[in-house]
């Protein structure tokens, strides 16, 4: 097999000066780059364990004071850049010095009064970026359609022909596209004047790969799979080579697929680093000279990607040794039997366990055959996740690492991503409580040929929800009484799960009595028992004031006329103070009653919260009115005869 490798693979000048800056950062207290430095998962993730993180809005900032932010190759929009300077941040510009050159272009030819027109994909980030720095009405544009339909919206325009435009482009375009497109715009529209912003490397390296691509029998693109200019190379290598793969990294590529074939092409994106483009070369390499081994009869041969069984010979804590019947042993490295980190390999084989394993590479460098066994569970593990995708089946997980937007989770070996927003039906802004935590869920999207295994746990959640709920209201109803837990208070009540629902308890029927505040009362994880006062719909309330304990029951028989009673003023208004007896049973002390001596209003002799003595002197038991007097307890005075009789209630 002849393999032909293209001589721009890799990161171009913009990318490696980019990724040398984030390193060269990394290490210090509170780096973060404003989105992924590069569309590449393995640097992305190489950044984050030397603690570069990634941010994709200032709010995520902490507020530190030695933050670093660094602006990756795409550049940023002037109004984060003048958000960066407010936040008094230390900020690192890797900004590519051609996309530079744009926001001068279009700031500058803006400020003219100039509109800008822009060659490129409006969500990508080096665009966004570009319009950022607009500061008069701006277009984007993709495809000659999108050209047409821009025309002929500013054809509309009154005096169109008037208007001044820059067109300028997104630095990884399709130069032919771009040529298309411009000749549109150019046929239609008045002055405009069209700046050259392709990035040459950028050229080059579409150049060179649609040249291999029309001499090979197949072509390998390398890349990360949001990267833009990666899918570029992938669509003009597919118009040349029917056989075209796209790949991430060396674990998407099945090289089975390339024992027929004789000539190879490989080329990569701006963003792959150079050590997956020569481990991907290096393995093409080495299948072809396995093809050349299988010309020899005389040898026994295996291949790489080939399934084959064993025998382990030999156990230590890091590595397995394998006899697989070759003229060499095969060893498996800890990192290929299992996901689990430094876990220790002598207490799950022993000599003499049969085990099946792929074939990585046939000489490891030292003359021994690299197996893997966790790529041969993973392929069963797929199966298995596929019945279970087709299915709808509810599979149990382990969380093993809580991620920015969400939750890596092992399956038998295999990593499934839920997404921060189908972990809960509710928002959960700290995920942390997940970690090393057994959860259910279902797949939503099983695609292992772009590492997509999409997990989903809010829809479980929500419709067990359902079910307990449509369980719960088929057995309740008005009067009977609940036992549940408190999952929420507020100033105005308590949520209490019901196991289904949730009733509230209002503030109101929390007490016969006056209730401050239901949290001084409650708090969450509290188990309350209560009874259905209503039922409206989905919305239940709950109520603490049972008619047993109703104090009014016996008040007319604790509380009769002539009865001498003690209480604490609970309110007070201008004609007499309201003293709560027990909680519930509140009676009325008229102004008249308190003194012989005129009172012009009750706070001229109480507060609220005095204890008072008082007596009985008219009971209503049908309205709950209780009126009491102080003045019946005090002796008369010499120069009155008052008789003592019940106010009049105003």
């Amino acid at each position: 097999m002849e393999i032909i490798l293209a001589k721009s693979a890799g990161f171009c000048f913009g990318v490696q000066r980019a990724v040398d800056t984030a390193y060269k950062e990394a290490g210090k207290q509170h780096v973060y780059t404003y989105g992924p430095i590069i569309h590449n998962e393995e640097v992305i993730e190489d950044l984050r364990k030397k603690g570069v993180l990634v941010i994709e809005d200032l709010a995520e900032l902490d507020q530190q004071e030695d933050e670093t932010v660094i602006i990756r190759s795409h550049g940023v929009s002037k109004d984060v850049m003048e958000q960066l300077e407010t936040r008094h941040v230390n900020v690192v510009d890797a900004t590519c010095p051609f996309v530079k050159k744009i926001h001068t272009i279009v700031q500058d030819e803006s400020q003219k009064g100039n509109r800008i027109i822009i060659v490129g994909n409006k969500d990508h980030p080096e665009v966004e970026g570009i319009i950022g720095w607009c500061e008069t009405k701006s277009y984007t544009v993709q495809s000659v359609s999108e050209a047409e339909n821009l025309v002929k919206n500013i054809e509309n325009e009154p005096d169109f022909e008037h208007i001044n435009f820059s067109l300028v482009s997104q630095t990884t375009f399709n130069k032919n596209k771009f040529k298309d497109i411009v000749d549109i715009i150019r046929k239609k529209l008045y002055n405009v004047v069209v700046h050259e912003t392709i990035c040459n490397a950028t050229a080059v390296r579409q150049m060179e790969a649609r040249d291999i691509a029309k001499t090979v029998d197949a072509m390998i693109i390398i890349g990360g799979r949001n990267s833009s200019n990666t899918q570029k190379l992938y669509d003009i290598s597919k118009q040349e080579c029917e056989n075209t793969y796209y790949i991430q990294t060396l674990v998407d590529l099945d090289l089975t697929t390339f024992e027929s074939v004789s000539r190879v092409g490989i080329t990569a994106g701006a963003s792959t680093p150079n050590y997956i483009i020569k481990e991907v070369h290096s393995s093409m390499a080495e299948l072809s000279f396995e093809q050349m081994l299988e010309n020899d009869e005389s040898k026994a041969s295996i291949r790489q990607g080939e399934i084959i069984d064993g025998t382990i010979i030999g156990v230590k804590p890091d590595e397995i040794v394998v006899d697989i019947k070759y003229k060499s042993d095969g060893i498996i490295t800890r990192n290929e039997y299992t996901n689990t980190p430094n876990v220790d390999l002598t207490e799950l084989v022993k000599v003499g366990d049969p085990i099946t394993v792929k074939v990585i590479k046939t000489n490891d460098g030292e003359g021994q055959v690299a197996l893997s066994y966790k790529r041969v569970a993973a392929e069963k593990v797929n199966e298995k996740l596929e019945e279970a995708f087709n299915n709808g089946d509810i599979l149990t997980g382990k969380v093993v690492q809580v991620v920015n937007g969400g939750l890596n989770v092992l399956y038998e070996e295999t990593r499934i991503f839920i997404p921060a927003s189908l972990v809960s039906d509710l928002y959960e802004k700290n995920l942390d409580k997940y970690l090393d935590q057994d959860i259910e869920f279902q797949l939503t999207e099983f695609n292992p040929k772009k590492r997509r295994i999409i997990g989903n746990r809010k829809k479980l959640i929500v419709e067990r929800k359902a079910a307990a709920a449509k369980e719960l209201f088929e057995k309740i109803e008005v009067g009977m009484t609940v036992e549940g837990t408190v999952k929420n208070v507020t100033d105005f009540g308590a949520f209490i799960d019901l196991g289904g629902a949730d009733g509230l308890l209002h503030i109101s029927e929390m007490s016969w009595g006056r209730v401050e505040s239901p949290k001084k009362m409650f708090k969450v994880g509290d188990t309350v028992k209560a009874f259905i006062k209503d039922i409206n719909g989905d919305k239940i309330a709950l109520s603490l004031k049972f008619d047993e304990t109703n104090p009014w029951l016996n008040a007319e028989e604790k509380y009769a006329v002539g009865t001498v009673v003690t209480g604490k003023v609970a309110r007070m208004t201008d004609f007499g103070a309201f003293v709560e007896l027990e909680p519930g049973v509140d009676a009325l002390l008229h102004v008249s009653q308190i003194s012989y001596d005129h009172v012009a209003k009750p706070e001229d002799v109480y507060k609220i919260g005095d204890e008072i003595e008082a007596k009985v002197v008219d009971f209503k038991p049908e309205e709950k009115k209780i009126s009491l007097s102080v003045k019946a307890l005090l002796p008369v005075p010499e120069e009155t005869e008052e008789v003592v009789e019940a106010p009049v209630e105003e």
